[in-house]
């Protein structure tokens, strides 16, 4: 029997549609809590070719929801485990693991001949970087998050709005799961929505996940389907930016204080806190890069100074730099 005539039975799948899965090209960005349910799926559905991206290693912490992983691969790479785990659950795939940070810089080079993106980082400057590019290159985009009790999946891009288009303004805040916790389940959850929202997409099963999203509360064990096909996309966006992408015409300003930040995160940064902006930002052409963290602190302050900023304002978040 063949390994997929489970879902080949379907009449949404078919011969057609595992052919199409067999030549798809999926490109999953961060091999934490999302790609742990997210990637085995992929792996069973038959997924020809899957590439993972991730610069950390396992660590005890991750395992109550980075479920592909276990003790004894504490100190190996994320990425090289969890392609590992693939190549086992199917043979017939090509998976390949790389072992790096996604950034603005070598985003570009890793969604060449990619099919589908699949965002699963903690990290909104990735999603947002991921956006802007498979918006320009019409490249299908699943993005999800999951944090404390709830959790959402969207289908972006593709031809479909952006991530920028249903989320215009900066996040309101920027906990992630090491600073705000988050269940196992709820994780999982999110992780294996995205994976029926990517398969669906790979064989243009109607309607379409791309101009969706699903929100799900763990708390009240509910979730919230609504479709966003007409939001349009924001006027004004602040793209994100490497620190190598910096050059001489830019003014570069380090919005980190001494404490948190001993070293500004480049050597021509102007060292000035968000509420300095306003009075002591020397006003000049050319760019504005703002460098904070997370890139949450230079989103808003790109929001409050973008009316005197004669030119273009980008946003640098070190730690995913």
């Amino acid at each position: 029997m063949s390994r997929y005539a489970r879902q080949m039975i379907l009449p949404e799948v078919g011969a057609d549609g595992q052919v199409a899965l067999a030549t798809a090209h999926v490109l999953v960005i961060g091999a934490g809590g999302l790609a742990a349910s997210a990637l085995p799926l992929l792996a069973g559905a038959g997924v020809g070719r899957i590439t993972i991206v991730d610069c950390d290693t396992v660590e005890l912490s991750n395992l109550h929801r980075q479920t592909m992983f276990i003790e004894a691969d504490q100190g190996q790479p994320k990425a090289e485990v969890a392609a590992a785990r693939c190549a086992a659950i199917n043979g017939e795939i090509a998976v390949e693991a790389v072992v790096a940070k996604l950034t603005p810089a070598n985003a570009p080079a890793l969604l060449d001949d990619v099919t589908l993106v699949m965002d699963c980082a903690d990290s909104y400057a990735v999603s947002y970087t991921l956006s802007d590019l498979c918006l320009a290159q019409n490249i299908p985009l699943i993005t999800g998050s999951a944090l404390a009790l709830s959790g959402y999946a969207a289908g972006v891009c593709g031809g479909a709005p952006s991530l920028r288009a249903l989320f215009p303004e900066a996040p309101e805040s920027g906990a992630s799961c090491a600073t705000a916790g988050v269940m196992g389940p709820v994780v999982a959850l999110i992780g294996a929505m995205q994976a029926q929202m990517a398969l669906a997409t790979l064989m243009g099963q109607e309607p379409s996940p791309l101009g969706q999203m699903v929100q799900f509360d763990a708390k009240t064990m509910r979730s919230a389907p609504f479709r966003f096909d007409a939001a349009p996309e924001p006027e004004t966006a602040f793209s994100f930016v490497s620190l190598e992408m910096l050059g001489k015409g830019d003014t570069i300003v380090e919005l980190r204080g001494i404490e948190e930040a001993p070293e500004p995160s480049h050597p021509d940064a102007l060292r000035l806190l968000p509420d300095q902006l306003k009075d002591e930002l020397p006003i000049a052409e050319g760019r504005l890069a703002l460098c904070c963290a997370t890139g949450l602190r230079s989103w808003r302050a790109a929001e409050q100074i973008q009316k005197d900023w004669p030119g273009e304002i980008v946003l640098v978040a070190a730690s995913a730099s």
